[in-house]
């Protein structure tokens, strides 16, 4: 069966996750180590239903099904062949009842699902802000990495008109970008809640934020301790090992009550 859902070129990597594994291509985009943090960061309850835009591969859904195994997944992929990847993960991996590929653009994701139908909304978008400097990279990775076809405007409305009151959004982005990013959500009347700030050492400056926002919420802010991913020797933390091997971190955080957002 792997051989038949396998095109040339294509590989076959190891989640680590009870026996998931994912298909990916050397010379199209690979998730990276921001995907595997998202989903460590986003809370789920049991039988959410949850989208993700712009699912590149498919990472978020995949590992996300292991967290909350009853919860169910709409993803969405633009580039019709990314699409068509993470869809053959999908079957691969056995979970056709739990995680839909929708290829379309994130901005009609009403029309196939429903306005404000999700219970919770992850994203990991382009960070490679609209006008800034281009690459000669190939045209799935352009769009992958820089907003060269929306802006984290565009992304976060989105993710608000699918989600339902109280419904939460996680995302990933970069710090330099940070105030861009709480701007966009509270244009898109998504509050944030919790913000965790990534380091690749105890002594560098934040170089990704992860972020979680309510629809409709009242103010009041979380700030997490900082993820320090590496030692100063270069090896990984005890944490950022715990994320990869162990799945959750962080599980002791609940999620709020009603009165309380």
């Amino acid at each position: 069966m792997t051989e038949n859902l396998l095109k040339p070129g294509e590989r076959l990597d190891d989640l680590q996750r009870n026996g998931l594994h994912i298909i990916q291509h050397p010379q199209a985009f690979r998730f990276g180590m921001d995907a595997v943090l998202l989903a460590d960061f986003t809370r789920l309850r049991p039988r959410e239903r949850v989208a993700d835009m712009g699912t590149g591969t498919g990472i978020l859904p995949l590992l996300l099904s292991q967290k909350q195994p009853d919860a169910r997944f709409e993803a969405f992929e633009i580039q019709p062949e990314m699409a068509d990847m993470a869809r053959r993960s999908v079957v691969l991996n056995g979970l056709e009842e739990r995680i839909r590929v929708h290829a379309a653009d994130m901005r009609a994701a009403c029309e196939l699902i429903g306005r404000e139908s999700m219970h919770a909304v992850v994203c990991n978008p382009p960070y490679g802000k609209q006008g800034g400097t281009l690459t000669n990279e190939a045209a799935s990775l352009l769009l992958a990495r820089h907003e060269t076809d929306c802006t984290i405007q565009d992304v976060t409305a989105a993710c608000a008109a699918v989600l339902r009151t109280h419904g939460r959004l996680s995302m990933v982005f970069p710090a330099a970008r940070l105030l861009e990013l709480l701007d966009a959500m509270r244009q898109s009347r998504l509050e944030p809640k919790r913000i965790r700030m990534v380091c690749a050492r105890v002594d560098r400056a934040p170089y990704l934020a992860l972020v979680e926002a309510m629809k409709n919420a009242k103010p009041g802010l979380l700030w997490m301790p900082p993820l320090i991913v590496y030692h100063q020797d270069g090896s990984e933390t005890d944490e950022l090992r715990h994320i990869y091997h162990q799945a959750v971190s962080y599980t002791h955080l609940t999620l709020p009550t009603n009165r309380e957002v």
